[in-house]
């Protein structure tokens, strides 16, 4: 009897480099004296079969210098030699920088890592991030968003008019001024414009506390809000949960929930209306994907914060139709650091693909 033929095992390939580089770009419209330029890490990582894979890290402000850090000095070495394989680095990557904090800067500069390795995966595929992961929605609606808390009255109303020309049928500004009349005036005046029909968002940023936000929701809640995101410190569950017992209004937050342990808290604690992870600052869309499911599990929302032309393709993949933030003149795109044509297209309040392989960023020299 011959002996059985032998069965070829596929091997993933394994990681030979990584490296980076920081672009810092001014905004083409200043977020404010705290926040007048982006910072994003591009990385590229080898395989020994010759492959490679491009992504990137963001941060608006704080620690660009501390992500590539990271990236050069611990990630890199440790991921050299492990297969390339998301999920598989992800969770090793995740282990290995528990001790510098569970989330923060170590989940931003992860997600330098995974989102190269998903285009790698894509690439090898020759299709895109959206039809591996699998596309379930064939346009995604966008709304317009502004970092627009020191516009004057006048700039805010014209922003707001600038909104409804592109087609926006929703649309979210900033809150917060010392004088709470001051917001009731400019809320007054937005809801004017865009009239009882459109979808009006307020976000405060963290600058309330638990019993200003109740003060300002008695003010505010007759504008016909669909949610007032983020307006206490986001560490404190105690308020949110406290808050949202009270709350008129929809309770967003999320953008500074950095793992699922902490969107598993808000959610179980029922805290929380609708969750907006930051696909950089989760670590990726390893962990992005998963606190989607958690959130489906639990009947919650999800909007995806900042970045559309991340978000966009993200939103492509969700079982349930989402809202793409597109922050005014801030793409990647619009802000000139793409070396070739942006990976999703905006038309009419709707964000589609463009059907490039892999996550389809190229990043241009730094200027």
């Amino acid at each position: 009897m011959s002996a059985p033929a032998a069965v070829a095992v596929r091997t993933e390939p394994r990681i030979t480099g990584l490296t980076t580089r920081l672009i810092t770009v001014p905004l083409r419209r200043s977020w404010g004296v705290e926040a007048p330029e982006n910072h994003v890490i591009v990385t590229e990582i080898h395989t020994d079969d010759g492959g490679a894979g491009h992504g990137f890290s963001w941060t608006p402000t704080i620690g660009p210098q501390a992500v590539k850090a990271l990236l050069d000095y611990d990630i890199a070495p440790f991921v050299t030699g492990l297969p390339a394989h998301p999920e598989t680095v992800w969770d090793a990557v995740w282990k290995r920088l528990h001790e510098a904090g569970g989330g923060g800067l170590t989940t931003i500069a992860m997600a330098g890592v995974d989102l190269a390795l998903w285009d790698l995966q894509a690439s090898r595929a020759n299709t895109s991030v959206t039809g591996l992961l699998g596309q379930r929605q064939e346009s995604a609606e966008v709304y317009g968003s502004g970092v627009n808390l020191h516009y004057s009255l006048e700039e805010l109303v014209a922003q707001t008019e600038r909104w409804i020309a592109a087609g926006h049928q929703a649309v979210k500004i900033k809150v917060g001024k010392p004088d709470i009349r001051e917001d009731a005036e400019r809320v007054a005046a937005v809801r004017s414009v865009l009239g009882p029909d459109r979808k009006l968002m307020i976000d405060a940023n963290q600058r309330w506390d638990l019993p200003t936000t109740l003060k300002a929701l008695d003010v505010l809640a007759g504008f016909g809000l669909e949610w007032l995101e983020e307006p206490i410190r986001a560490d404190d569950l105690w308020a949110y949960r406290r808050l949202r017992k009270h709350s008129p209004v929809p309770i967003a937050l999320g953008e500074n929930l950095h793992t699922i342990y902490r969107f598993r808290d808000f959610i179980e604690a029922e805290a929380v209306d609708i969750i907006q992870p930051n696909i950089i600052r989760v670590g990726g869309i390893t962990p992005f994907r998963r606190i989607v499911e958690l959130a489906r599990t639990n009947s919650i929302k999800v909007m995806p914060h900042l970045l559309p032309e991340l978000s966009g393709q993200l939103a492509l993949t969700l079982a349930e139709p989402t809202l793409v933030e597109d922050v005014e003149e801030a793409s990647f795109e619009q802000l000139g650091i793409l070396a070739g044509p942006s990976p999703v297209r905006f038309s009419n309040s709707r964000v589609t693909l463009t059907n490039q392989p892999g996550l389809g960023f190229r990043f241009a020299d730094a200027r």
